[in-house]
């Protein structure tokens, strides 16, 4: 592990001391570790549009707007290799709450999560981006699996009987 010193104002000093309280840190080298990782991180997004990620989207919705339940589930069916799970709450008499967990590309996770919050009944969706090392590629090679008994539209079942 490598040290070194930094110098910082009184103020920041007292800010920074505020913040690690406040999160609690405990102490300014973890404090310093995690806010370096943070803003390297978002480096590497800036300049690595198509890396691999991991990711949240969450996002508030109107269930009563027409058909936009369907509409959502289309999208996470149409994106199955991107999305891993996603989970779904009532808020109250009109809102939902649904996250997402999301891995893949960032380019097309971060379309995928634009298609999502853009549909009309959407509300206050963010997504929560994490690029990561190697492991969620883009080549198409899993497999779709299918319930017994179900088959696709022409093509035969493997199910033997």
């Amino acid at each position: 592990m490598e040290r070194f010193t930094i110098s910082l104002d009184d103020q920041l000093a007292h800010d920074f001391d505020h913040l690690i309280a406040e999160r609690g840190y405990s102490n300014r080298s973890e404090a310093v570790r995690d806010i370096l990782r943070g803003h390297l991180a978002r480096l590497r997004e800036s300049h690595d549009h198509d890396g691999p990620c991991v990711a949240n989207l969450s996002y508030v919705y109107n269930h009563h707007e027409r058909e936009l339940s369907e509409r959502l589930a289309k999208h996470q069916h149409e994106h199955h290799g991107l999305t891993i799970a996603s989970t779904h709450a009532h808020l109250d008499h009109d809102n939902c709450i649904e996250t997402v967990l999301l891995k893949g590309p960032a380019s097309a996770v971060r379309r995928f999560a634009d298609s999502l919050v853009a549909e009309r009944g959407v509300h206050h969706g963010q997504l929560n981006l994490v690029m990561a090392e190697g492991g969620t590629g883009t080549a198409h090679t899993h497999a779709h699996a299918q319930p017994l008994g179900k088959q696709a539209k022409g093509k035969p079942s493997n199910h033997k009987h």
